[in-house]
């Protein structure tokens, strides 16, 4: 496999050319940065249908970090489209992160959608660089499908770690590696360099798994699931919560 990998990486990256050296020149960056919020506004749409129930379940617990004031301190980071929103309890202050402004008029339309929550704001940052969230100010960060595109995400847990309130609390799900010498991640290595233009930076090989358990959490909880769509590269997914 040593030498098929590369073989069909260059057959892949032939084929898909022009979007390469529309990525080269600094062409492809601007029009990804335009289309990408209404390619995720599509998929999350169909994924949060399969995914209704164990979304529902996972932020369920959310309800049980309410402090003295009655709210909870949220950070969605890589908020996306809002997604997540119509899943999150009353009474929780939401703020949102995303290094792509696009995002923020889709922001607004969910937040309009969804009168049970309090919209904090909207930050154009990178999850690396949170500096405009001050130390130990949140009860929850929120991420999902984002460490797999974020640059560093041993920087991202520990800008997490930072602004999470003690016992606060972390919930994930992200798309993570097939096994190791399965057909399957070959695919995924062999698709990864054109797929990271497709998909904003999406890595389709990262073992995310990794990065939680060697990261400074008390303690960390995970399940494996399946892909919800079986005709994309993306492999399995992890979903779970770390707490501080």
């Amino acid at each position: 496999m040593g030498v098929l990998v590369p073989f069909l990486q260059l057959l892949v990256l032939l084929l898909t050319l022009p979007l390469h050296l529309l990525a080269l020149v600094g062409f492809w960056q601007p029009v990804c940065k335009t289309y990408f919020p209404y390619l995720m506004a599509k998929l999350t749409e169909r994924a949060n249908k399969k995914m209704e129930s164990k979304k529902r379940e996972l932020f369920s617990q959310i309800k049980d970090l309410k402090g003295t004031s009655g709210k909870v301190a949220l950070l969605e980071l890589g908020c996306g489209t809002g997604a997540n929103f119509q899943f999150y309890p009353p009474n929780c202050r939401v703020t949102c992160v995303d290094p792509n402004p696009n995002f923020e008029k889709f922001l607004t339309k969910s937040m309009a959608e969804n009168k049970h929550l309090q919209y904090e704001r909207f930050i154009v940052a990178y999850g690396e660089d949170m500096r405009q969230l001050a130390d130990s100010s949140m009860d929850v960060v929120v991420c999902t499908l984002v460490l797999c595109s974020v640059r560093s995400p041993k920087k991202v847990l520990q800008e997490i770690q930072r602004v999470l309130k003690p016992g606060g609390l972390l919930f994930f799900w992200e798309h993570v590696a097939e096994p190791r010498g399965s057909w399957a991640f070959l695919w995924q290595q062999v698709f990864e360099p054109t797929w990271k233009h497709i998909g904003d930076g999406c890595h389709l090989t990262r073992e995310t798994w990794k990065d939680l358990e060697k990261a400074r959490f008390s303690d960390v909880q995970m399940e494996r699931q399946s892909p919800p769509f079986k005709w994309l590269p993306i492999g399995p997914h992890i979903m779970g919560k770390a707490v501080k």
